[in-house]
């Protein structure tokens, strides 16, 4: 078994935080294939985003729950299977219909291992074609698996005592939407993400259909605003203990409304080089990489005993909201990438105001809960 404080434990739960972003960008650019190899209408195929996204939302609402009581070990190795299986369905299917429906039973699946990644964290410190794609999603989870059963320790320290039922789930999740510092963390944290999600779900159509990429230029390209995630995240990992958990986020919201800004200027302007877009959500997605972490850090540090219930909370707000946002970016989307630009535009300032407006709320309960 690996130790708290270790590499290659850290390496492990990286592993399992990824599996769920992995699940959307791996096979973003093979999304005009899906359709021409299914015979499935654009609108049709854009639906296995947002399936996947349900099913990823309406997952975590149980897993963390189920962890506090049973253990992360068992949990999340239920919910690495459950994945497989939705995996191997989306490589094998023949239409378009059951790959929405395996879909959905993907992203229930995948949503545990986010869920439980977050809970652990808080216990230890307070070319292919596109069937492929799936099967080297399904293989991840094999691979995660595999690694968490020989190496992850169980690492809840004290299991809830209360018999499991939908009473004792109710008034738990109640209680944490009546702690206000963890209602500010989860707006900072489900605003944001909206923002990224309306650029997940609309960039293929976007850069391929209207800026004319092909699926390689986009496959690229894509992955490179993605780094502009692992960037934040990496600089926020060194910086952290130097400028504290506020003034980190604070820089990182502050990126995420340059970023905003710079893409809707971008489409204003009607740069015709679609690389500039991708930039711009670079710079978005390191913001996204700063601040992210510390919300998430915030908004669990004050339930030690209900790490997973408050991780399943922030899980199910995101997720539906990410959701929302993508069905109705996909309904508006055609001749304009302002449905995407518009909604990044709304996500990054409006996630600098709620930051700002509540840094006295959050830091007065920081003190009251320390």
């Amino acid at each position: 078994m690996l130790r708290p404080g270790t590499f290659a434990l850290t390496l492990l739960l990286a592993a399992l935080t990824a599996l769920g972003p992995l699940s959307i960008d791996m096979y973003l650019p093979s999304l005009p294939d899906i359709g021409t190899a299914l015979a499935a209408p654009t609108a049709r195929v854009q639906l296995t985003i947002s399936s996947y996204l349900i099913g990823f939302a309406a997952g975590q609402i149980i897993y963390g729950p189920l962890s506090d009581r049973y253990g992360r070990r068992p949990v999340l190795f239920a919910a690495l299977a459950v994945y497989v299986v939705g995996a191997g369905i989306c490589a094998g299917t023949q239409s378009i219909d059951p790959l929405i429906v395996a879909r959905l039973l993907q992203g229930i699946g995948g949503s545990g291992s986010i869920v439980l990644a977050r809970a652990i964290v808080r216990d230890l410190y307070s070319g292919f074609g596109w069937r492929a794609s799936f099967i080297l999603m399904g293989v991840a989870a094999v691979i995660a698996f595999a690694m968490a059963s020989q190496l992850l320790p169980e690492t809840l320290r004290r299991r809830s005592d209360e018999r499991f039922s939908p009473a004792w789930l109710g008034k738990g999740y109640l209680s944490l939407l009546r702690h206000r510092s963890f209602l500010a963390y989860l707006a900072i944290l489900t605003i944001s993400y909206a923002g990224l999600f309306a650029w997940i779900s609309g960039a293929a159509v976007v850069l391929e259909g209207l800026y004319g990429m092909s699926a390689v230029t986009f496959g690229f390209t894509f992955a490179l605003g993605a780094a502009g995630y692992m960037a934040g995240s990496a600089s926020a990992a060194r910086l952290v203990q130097r400028l504290g958990l506020d003034r980190m986020m604070g820089l990182g919201v502050t990126l995420l409304a340059a970023g905003s800004f710079a893409l809707a200027a971008i489409v204003a302007v009607r740069i015709a080089d679609g690389l500039w877009l991708i930039v711009a959500m670079a710079v978005y997605l390191a913001g996204l990489g700063l601040a992210m972490p510390q919300a998430m850090a915030g908004a669990l540090t004050p339930f030690p005993d209900r790490a997973g219930m408050a991780a399943s909370l922030l899980g199910l707000v995101q997720q539906t909201l990410a959701a929302a946002v993508a069905a109705a970016v996909r309904a508006y989307l055609g001749r304009s990438a302002w449905p995407v630009a518009g909604v990044v535009l709304a996500a990054g300032w409006l996630t600098l105001l709620v930051w700002a407006l509540t840094r006295g709320l959050r830091a007065h309960d920081s003190v009251s809960h320390p």
